[in-house]
C-alpha cells in the first residue's frame, strides 16, 4: 500500500489514539483529520478538540459530531426490530456502533480529500473487522491504516516512551496498567481485559458503571409504559420522545433498578473466546417491551420466521457485515413484519428484572372470544380439533406402524 497523503482518524482524545495521531504524522508524514463521535458515551468531548490542536491538527481538520439520534434511529432501532441477540444473550452494543463510525469516517474522507482512514482497534479483536468491512463496503478504494497491526509499540512501556518523546501528555493514572478497558455508547458499556480476563473469577463490583447492584435497587417495583409504532418505541408513559431521548430515559430507569447486566464469554469472529462485562439497561427494557407488543400484533407464522433468522442477523451485525446485501435483505423482511407492531406495553422493573405485565393495541390479533374458558358463543367449534389432530397424526401413526412391524420380525 502506498503512503497516504491525508488520513481521517477515529479519535477519542485518549492516550492511545493520541499516540496513533502522532505516529501517523511521523510514520507517513501525512496530514491527519480527526473525527470524534458523540455516541452517548457520557464523556466531555471538547478535551479531544483541545488535545488535537495541541498535537498540531488545524481547527478545520477537527470534526466533533453529535450523532446520537442517527445512531439510535438508523442503527439501534432497526436492530431491535429483529430482537437481535448474539449467542442468545448479547445485545450487540459495541458491534452496532462501528458501521456508523465508519460511515462518518468515509464521508469525512470524501469531504476533505483524504485517501485513507484509521482506527485504534487491536489486531486481536472484532472491531478491526467491523471498521474495515464497513469502510470497504462504502468505498472500495479507501485505504485503511490499523497501527496496532503495523507498529512496533508492542508494550505499554514502548507506548509511554513514544508519548513522552513526542510530548503527548500522560495522565498519572495512565502510567500504570488500567484494571480493565471500557467501550461505551448510548446503548451499553463494555468492559474487558486485565482483571476480567479469568472467567473463573467474579467481576469486581467497581466494573459496573451504569447499573446499581440488583440487591441495592429500590425495594418498590416501578411500572413503565412504552408505546411503539411500526416496531419502534415512540413514547414513554405517554410522552412522545425522540429515539435517542427514549434510550437515554430507559437507561436511567433500567440502571436505577439494576437491569441489564451480563457476564459473557463469547466467541470472537477472529477465532478466540473472550470474557466481557456488558451493561445494557435501556436496551434490556426495550427488548422486553418490544417482545411484549409483538405478542399481540405479530402473526405466528411471521413471528416464528423472524425468530428463526434472528441468530443469523445477529451474527452478521456482530461480525461486521452491517452493509452486506444479506443483512439488508433480512432487514427488509424484518421491517415488513413490523408494519402492524403498534401499541403500548407496560413493564415492571424490579431488582434486576424487567417483565411485561400488560399490553394493548388497536392492531391486536388477540381474540378473547376464541380463547375464553367461558361460553364462546360459537366463535370456535371444538369438534374441528379432532380432524386437525388426525391429519397431523397421520405421518406419526404410519411411522409407528412401520417401526412396530420391523421390530416384530
Amino acid at each position: 500500500m502506498s503512503a497516504p497523503k491525508k488520513v481521517v482518524l477515529a479519535y477519542s482524545g485518549g492516550l492511545d489514539t493520541s499516540i496513533i495521531l502522532k505516529w501517523l504524522q511521523t510514520e507517513y508524514g501525512c496530514d491527519v483529520v480527526t473525527f470524534t463521535a458523540d455516541l452517548g458515551q457520557g464523556e466531555e468531548l471538547e478535551p479531544a478538540r483541545e488535545k488535537a490542536v495541541m498535537l498540531g491538527i488545524k481547527p478545520e481538520n477537527i470534526y466533533i459530531e453529535d450523532i446520537r439520534e442517527e445512531f439510535v434511529r438508523d442503527f439501534v432501532f432497526p436492530m431491535f426490530r429483529a430482537n437481535a441477540l448474539y449467542e442468545g444473550l448479547y445485545l450487540l452494543g459495541t458491534s452496532i456502533a462501528r458501521p456508523l463510525i465508519s460511515k462518518r469516517l468515509v464521508k469525512i474522507a470524501a469531504e476533505t480529500g483524504a485517501d485513507a482512514v484509521s482506527h485504534g482497534a487491536t489486531g486481536k479483536g472484532n472491531d478491526q473487522v467491523r471498521f474495515e468491512l464497513a469502510a470497504y463496503a462504502l468505498n472500495p478504494d479507501i485505504k485503511v491504516i490499523a497501527p496496532w497491526r503495523e507498529w512496533d509499540l508492542s508494550s505499554r512501556t514502548r507506548l509511554l516512551d513514544f508519548a513522552e518523546k513526542n510530548q503527548i501528555p500522560i495522565a498519572k493514572d495512565k502510567r500504570g496498567e488500567a484494571p480493565f478497558s471500557v467501550d461505551a455508547n448510548l446503548l451499553h458499556t463494555s468492559s474487558e481485559g486485565k482483571v476480567l480476563e479469568d472467567p473463573a473469577q467474579e467481576a469486581p463490583d467497581y466494573v459496573y458503571q451504569r447499573t446499581v447492584h440488583p440487591e441495592d435497587a429500590p425495594d418498590t417495583p416501578e411500572m413503565v409504559e412504552i408505546t411503539f409504532e411500526k416496531g419502534d418505541a415512540v413514547a414513554i408513559n405517554g410522552e412522545a420522545m425522540s429515539p435517542a431521548t427514549i434510550l437515554t430515559k430507559l437507561n436511567e430507569l433500567g440502571g436505577k433498578h439494576g437491569i441489564g447486566r451480563l457476564d459473557l464469554v463469547e466467541n470472537r469472529f477472529v477465532g478466540m473466546k473472550s470474557r466481557g462485562i456488558y451493561e445494557t439497561p435501556g436496551g434490556t427494557v426495550l427488548l422486553e417491551a418490544h417482545r411484549g407488543i409483538e405478542q399481540i400484533t405479530l402473526d405466528s407464522g411471521a413471528g416464528h420466521l423472524k425468530d428463526s433468522i434472528m441468530p443469523r442477523y445477529a451474527e452478521l451485525v456482530y461480525n461486521g457485515f452491517w452493509y452486506s446485501p444479506e443483512r439488508e435483505m433480512m432487514q427488509a423482511l424484518i421491517d415488513k413484519s413490523q408494519e402492524q407492531v403498534t401499541g403500548t406495553v407496560r413493564v415492571k422493573l424490579y431488582k434486576g428484572s424487567v417483565n411485561t405485565v400488560a399490553r394493548w393495541s388497536d392492531h391486536s390479533l388477540y381474540s378473547e372470544a376464541h380463547v375464553t374458558f367461558e361460553e364462546d358463543a360459537g366463535a370456535y367449534d371444538q369438534k374441528d380439533a379432532q380432524g386437525f389432530i388426525q391429519l397431523n397424526a397421520l405421518r406419526l401413526k404410519l411411522l409407528a406402524a412401520r417401526n412396530r412391524r420391523l421390530a416384530d420380525k
